[in-house]
């Protein structure tokens, strides 16, 4: 039995204007270990989310798995998985993300790694809806990722020296389904303008280093002003946070974790933003996260 090992990087994806469109890759990691056996399903999970992660057909590295396998044609009697969780879930910072592009990446070694990385790219894609969280996740970096006609167009920027995300994350989870479902059907023109700007601002910004412009630029009209209702005291964590030196701050994918992005003052700003949380009925951990300058990869095949 061959035993395959992949680690995948948690992701921060949106980074205030870069709605569904751009994604960070940090340097806390989820690995799936998948082999293949003749006896059935087994899931064993480790780490964040152990208590209520499925360890049944409905897992969704499983899923993902299988979704491989149908597409190559391999037959499987039985899987043998084993996940260490050390990212967060439902809490913004990539957790489903890792798991699929984990088991898509698992199964297509297992497979004979018959799928292209662009082929595994769009199939992840598909299972996630969208390209932010796992273009940074296979490429690590800054991606900046849209559909085309069912291919996903990327790029890879290198992080600015020194930048780093302290992420403050709440004891409470957010779904995605209900973050979204509080995002408007439509927008105005002005607002749509703003983050353009914005998020051309942003991009130019991270690609020469400039953190300086990371304040302006992070501001954000589509997204977080709607989410802001469901993550008590959201408005002053970020103003805390940039008073204590952060460069911007922005929720972190659909939250309900905020993160402080900054070149300085890493300790300071976590303590802020724990604390501000507390103030208003949150009680929240801190980390600080370097971005990860690679992304999924496979770590031991026997």
């Amino acid at each position: 039995m061959s035993v395959v090992r992949v680690q995948v990087p948690a992701s921060t994806a949106n980074m205030g204007p870069g709605f569904d469109c751009l994604g960070m890759a940090l340097q806390l990691y989820n690995s799936v270990e998948m082999t293949a056996t003749d006896a059935g399903l087994f899931i064993d999970v480790q780490g964040e989310g152990s208590g209520g992660i499925p360890r049944d057909e409905s897992n969704i590295v499983y899923l993902a798995a299988m979704r491989v396998f149908k597409q190559v044609g391999y037959k499987c009697g039985g899987l043998k998985i084993k996940l260490h969780n050390n990212i967060p879930v439902s809490k913004g910072l990539g957790s489903s993300t890792a798991a699929i592009v984990g088991g898509i990446i698992a199964a297509n070694i297992i497979s004979g790694q018959q799928l292209t990385q662009r082929e595994m790219l769009n199939m992840a894609c598909a299972m996630e809806g969208h390209p932010d969280n796992v273009a940074a996740a296979v490429f690590g970096g800054i991606a900046v990722a849209v559909p085309v006609d069912g291919e996903i167009k990327h790029i890879k920027i290198e992080p600015p020296k020194k930048m780093k995300a302290v992420v403050a994350i709440p004891e409470f989870n957010l779904p995605t389904k209900i973050s979204r479902e509080a995002l408007p059907q439509q927008v105005s023109f002005n607002d749509a303008s703003f983050n353009l700007a914005r998020l051309a601002l942003l991009v130019a910004a991270l690609g020469q280093g400039d953190m300086a412009l990371l304040g302006v630029s992070m501001e954000d009209r589509l997204h977080q002003p709607y989410r802001s209702n469901l993550i008590p005291g959201m408005k002053k964590v970020i103003a805390a946070a940039r008073l204590a030196g952060a460069r911007g701050v922005s929720l972190s994918g659909a939250g309900p974790t905020l993160a402080a992005f900054t070149d300085d003052n890493y300790e300071h700003i976590a303590r802020v933003m724990k604390d501000t949380f507390k103030q208003n009925g949150v009680m929240a951990r801190t980390m600080i996260l370097d971005p990860s300058p690679v992304g999924a990869r496979a770590l031991e095949i026997k």
